[in-house]
């Protein structure tokens, strides 16, 4: 998967993959896993999620040009790529090994149980636009869509709902770029179904 997954980056031609690449590596991003319990949550999760969103996301940008070829060019194959691929760089950090207590359905009794818990304090800036931050930071150079669409992958879901102006950028977003919208669709795809059928 790993070989993959660089494959398919270096695949952009975009300056700066490789430096994003070693950076990756550095901050333990192919070791992660997506979640401390919700989907993925193993060793290499992360790097299972990213291109379970890449083929998604492919899938459907082939379906989209498919019916309107002008999206073509609207919505690049490397834009797609790499916005799949990095829209999740934001974990690779948070995740730590840790145990928890559950009772066990069969005996009622109490167990610890490996698990990751969420540390936030590293780098707490959010979410999406931790990820662009983080690749800009590392050099990539990043369109405005792929920007955009990085830092609303997760919609609504991330969303602080008092927020009259996160509701309206996240809306001027979808408006102004599909690949928004594609990332985001994308992204569910994988998670509510590739992968939740998949345990």
């Amino acid at each position: 998967m790993k070989e993959r997954y660089k494959t398919l980056l270096l695949s952009t031609g975009r300056e700066g993959a490789e430096q994003v690449l070693t950076n990756l590596e550095k901050i333990g991003f192919f070791e992660a896993p997506a979640s401390t319990r919700f989907h993925l949550a193993n060793r290499g999760g992360l790097l299972e999620h990213s291109l379970n969103v890449c083929d998604m996301a492919l899938m459907l940008r082939d379906q989209m040009v498919a019916r309107d070829p002008s999206l073509d060019r609207t919505v690049p194959e490397s834009s797609v790529i790499l916005c799949s691929l990095l829209h999740d760089v934001c974990k690779a950090e948070i995740y730590k090994e840790g145990t928890r207590n559950v009772k066990n359905e069969n005996t009622g009794r109490w167990e610890t149980v490996a698990t990751y818990n969420a540390d936030y304090s590293r780098f707490p800036i959010g979410h999406g636009e931790k990820s662009v931050i983080r690749l800009m930071a590392w050099g990539l150079n990043l369109s405005m869509d792929e920007m955009l669409a990085i830092r609303w992958h997760m919609g609504a879901w991330e969303l602080p709902f008092q927020s009259y102006e996160a509701m309206g950028n996240l809306s001027a977003a979808r408006d102004k770029c599909p690949l928004v919208t594609l990332i985001q669709c994308a992204d569910q795809l994988a998670t509510g179904i590739v992968e939740a059928a998949a345990e």
